[in-house]
């Protein structure tokens, strides 16, 4: 049986005692994570992204599977996590640059030669960070998230992991975005290539995003994930509240706004990142 078979053959065993040839499964399905040849997401020939689902499945699995284990370097830094993710395996021959002050990354992430990793950052299980990548101090990396080429995750910047429901589509971040510092990205939300988000940006499923170049409004449906068309430049805003209270009280509310989509000023502005790389 193929792995995809194997793993989806034990995850509908149900709850019951995991044998070594299990963990030995496990294991091999975790490897395949970490060399990232299989994903959580995959972009199709169409340009949607498609749900693996059962990779999702299969790292809850790994939650079910562990057992408590003290993974402290030391007395004095003590942490206890499940024993089936502990800390990824890292060399020199990576080519992955994890400068010294405190990051971390979980076992079965899948992090590609010349990634940028400033501390302290962190990584979770089931990710795909691409080449080129820089993720800056204190951002944050959640399950199954897939990072593409060449993006730059600003201090601070939170990409929600979305690990459940299993079907669920995860956070997208294609090649070449900009994520500016205190940004929040969630809820399976997808920036497509080359966009810009302003520091503070926050994207979410129920935060609809108002482009007035396009004269559009871009919304999550119950069929599509909130997408940022390819090159926005999407800085925070707000809108006004319209109902009689909100008028009277002179209320508005946070609201993305594209301003404008990607030119030869942008590209300059954003030129230091391969200085930085």
């Amino acid at each position: 049986m193929s792995l995809r078979e194997s793993m989806e053959a034990l995850i509908c065993a149900g709850p019951g005692e995991f044998t070594k040839d299990d963990r030995a499964l496990f294991e091999e399905f975790k490897s395949a994570l970490n060399r990232g040849t299989v994903r959580a997401a995959e972009r199709a020939a169409d340009g949607r992204w498609l749900v693996n689902s059962w990779v999702k499945s299969a790292i809850l699995l790994g939650f079910r599977m562990g057992a408590l284990a003290d993974m402290s370097t030391d007395q004095t830094l003590r942490f206890f996590d499940k024993d089936t993710y502990p800390v990824r395996p890292t060399s020199v021959g990576d080519n992955v640059r994890i400068v010294p002050g405190g990051s971390s990354i979980r076992d079965g992430a899948y992090i590609a030669s010349g990634v940028v990793c400033m501390p302290p950052m962190y990584i979770n299980v089931g990710a795909f960070v691409d080449e080129g990548t820089m993720i800056d101090s204190h951002a944050l990396v959640g399950s199954c998230a897939q990072i593409g080429k060449r993006v730059h995750l600003s201090a601070a910047a939170q990409v929600g992991g979305v690990l459940e429901p299993v079907g669920a589509i995860p956070v997208i971040i294609e090649d070449d975005v900009l994520v500016g510092g205190n940004c929040g990205i969630y809820e399976g939300t997808v920036v497509r290539e080359r966009a810009v988000l302003a520091s503070g940006t926050i994207l979410t499923g129920s935060t609809p995003v108002y482009d007035i170049v396009r004269g559009e409004i871009y919304r999550r449906t119950a069929e599509a994930p909130l997408e940022i068309p390819a090159g926005a430049v999407v800085v925070p805003g707000s809108r006004a509240v319209t109902n009689e209270r909100g008028r009277e009280w002179g209320l508005s509310i946070y609201a993305p706004v594209i301003v404008k989509y990607r030119d030869k000023k942008t590209n300059e502005s954003v030129r230091l990142e391969d200085y930085l790389r």
